[in-house]
């Protein structure tokens, strides 16, 4: 049955759930806050899909990385010292998940979901005449120090109990595979089943197809309230007025734990600022893509382009906007390239424009998929953190299946939006 959809937020969340939910019949409307033309978290990231990322961002080890990084603004991962309620109980919910358990637990799923969506992207793909330049070539994890080689590898035999394809790289054959590049590097590892696109051209075909589809996007048209009875929602509020429909979805990034409060609903959220620098015109260009373990900075081949993009920056759960760019971070991005790949320098970066987006980060680490249970036909579908962009196609793939009441191809009570109720 052809339903009527809400779906608030224009990201590669809303936008995938709106493409598959349009498939299946249903009159789909998409708001979002921002002007079209605004590049959002969905355009500037690396644009890698990450079957390796399977370990949730609340493992053992973060909180003791955190502490020594976050007096650093330069470093990987920075947070600010404040008093802030949602910010003390957000980092006290993600202390209590950071544990071995909780990976093991979490790891299959992110796992499972990092595939399905890589097969979502290739079919679409293949649909499509692979405008947006996916490249299924793998990721290499580039480690200039024994320790970070020696917690790569630990990832590594992980990722192969789990039925991953992994290789292990000494100096020597991590050259071999990027006999054009200089690295400092004492090994690596590499995740043949990674790939990697250009995220910008993604998005510009996906609203393309939508456009084609009947699929009505409204931008600069910001949520304002609610219309709700009992255990229902009868309308979403914005500026221009109310739309009423069958079913809303959350699909606002950061900003989507201030949505659902208007409802008094609670996620737990923080907002990770993460920068990237774009070359058009790279003095090299990579083989593959990659990850600088240690400086967490991604490196991706994007056409005749080279992305670097990296950080960490906690930056308080958002009610407004916080795109501001914080000069010491893309400083140790920067630094970061130069540690591993001494042919790029300072002096590549001059003029360059950093470019800053908004991470929605969960406590455990994993996203809110799926109804809330206060009202029947309302549904959320963010908290993605870095991985929000691989993700993107399977959590469209999934809210559709949720929306039209079909068997869901991947179980998700895992990732309840009620599970900090």
């Amino acid at each position: 049955m052809s339903k009527r959809i809400v779906i608030a937020g224009g990201g590669v969340i809303g936008l995938c759930t709106a493409y598959y939910a349009a498939e299946r019949g249903h009159r789909v409307t998409v708001i979002d806050r921002a002007a079209e033309s605004d590049l959002g978290c969905s355009y500037g990231n690396a644009g890698m899909i990450t079957p390796s990322h399977f370990v949730p961002l609340a493992a053992p080890g973060a909180i003791r990385l955190a502490l020594k990084w976050m007096w650093n603004p330069e470093s990987p991962f920075y947070m600010r010292p404040r008093l802030d309620r949602r910010l003390i109980e957000w980092a006290w919910k993600f202390q209590r998940a950071a544990t071995a358990e909780h990976v093991s637990g979490s790891a299959p799923l992110l796992l499972q979901l990092n595939l399905a969506s890589r097969g979502c992207f290739e079919q679409l793909a293949s649909e499509w005449g692979n405008p947006f330049d996916l490249t299924p070539k793998g990721i290499l994890m580039i480690c200039n120090t024994e320790e970070g080689l020696e917690h790569e590898m630990a990832t590594a035999m992980m990722g192969r109990a789990l039925g991953l394809p992994v290789e292990t790289l000494d100096a020597t054959q991590l050259a071999a595979m990027e006999p054009e590049l200089s690295m400092r590097a004492v090994g690596g590892i590499y995740f043949p089943k990674d790939a990697y696109l250009t995220p910008e051209r993604f998005m510009s075909a996906l609203i393309k197809r939508l456009r084609e589809r009947g699929v009505d996007l409204r931008w600069n048209t910001a949520v304002t309230g609610w219309h709700a009875g009992a255990g229902r929602i009868d309308a979403v509020m914005t500026a221009d007025g109310a739309l009423d429909a069958d079913e809303f979805v959350i699909c606002g990034g950061a900003w989507s734990a201030g949505i659902a409060r208007q409802l008094k609903l609670r996620l737990p959220m923080q907002a990770g600022k993460g920068y990237s620098l774009t070359l058009p015109r790279p003095r090299k260009q990579p083989a593959h893509a990659m990850i600088l373990s240690e400086a967490r900075v991604a490196v991706t081949p994007m056409g005749s382009a080279l992305r670097f993009g990296g950080t960490m920056e906690i930056t308080g759960e958002i009610t407004g906007t916080d795109l501001s760019i914080n000069p010491a971070r893309v400083r140790g991005i920067i630094k970061g390239v130069s540690k591993y790949l001494p042919e790029f320098t300072v002096d590549d970066f001059q003029g360059v424009k950093p470019w800053a987006g908004l991470r929605p980060c969960s406590p455990d680490g994993l996203p809110y998929i799926g109804r809330f249970q206060s009202f029947d036909n309302l549904s959320v579908a963010a908290g993605h953190a870095m991985m929000g962009f691989s993700l993107g196609p399977i959590t469209g793939k999934l809210m559709s299946e949720l929306l039209s009441g079909a068997d869901l191809s991947i179980p998700m009570s895992q990732l309840s939006p009620d599970r900090y109720a």
